[in-house]
């Protein structure tokens, strides 16, 4: 299955923790929107890590699965593409 992760967390440690673990399941798009094929049993287990990793009175993560018309029909304006930023320190 296509789905297509997008969250709002309020808190910093949250958010990098799930942005960290969401880069083991889909492809970074955005820095709040993860997009990639699933099967079920890691989309299973990936709901159930983005479930532990979130608090549910403050923050919001919504998955939406696209089929494979609807994926097709993306419109993307500008680059498309995500170059994820290097995690620590910098040494220049």
């Amino acid at each position: 299955m296509h789905v297509v992760v997008a969250y709002d967390i309020i808190d910093d440690r949250r958010r990098l923790r799930l942005a960290r673990f969401l880069i083991g399941y889909l492809d970074r798009v955005q820095k709040s929107v993860f997009e990639g094929e699933l099967e079920e049993k890691r989309y299973l287990l990936m709901k159930e890590g983005i479930d532990r990793r979130i608090e549910h009175a403050e923050d919001t993560v919504r998955i939406y699965h696209l089929c494979g018309r609807c994926k097709e029909s993306v419109d993307i304006i500008g680059t498309g593409i995500w170059i994820e930023e290097p995690c620590g320190d910098l040494i220049l």
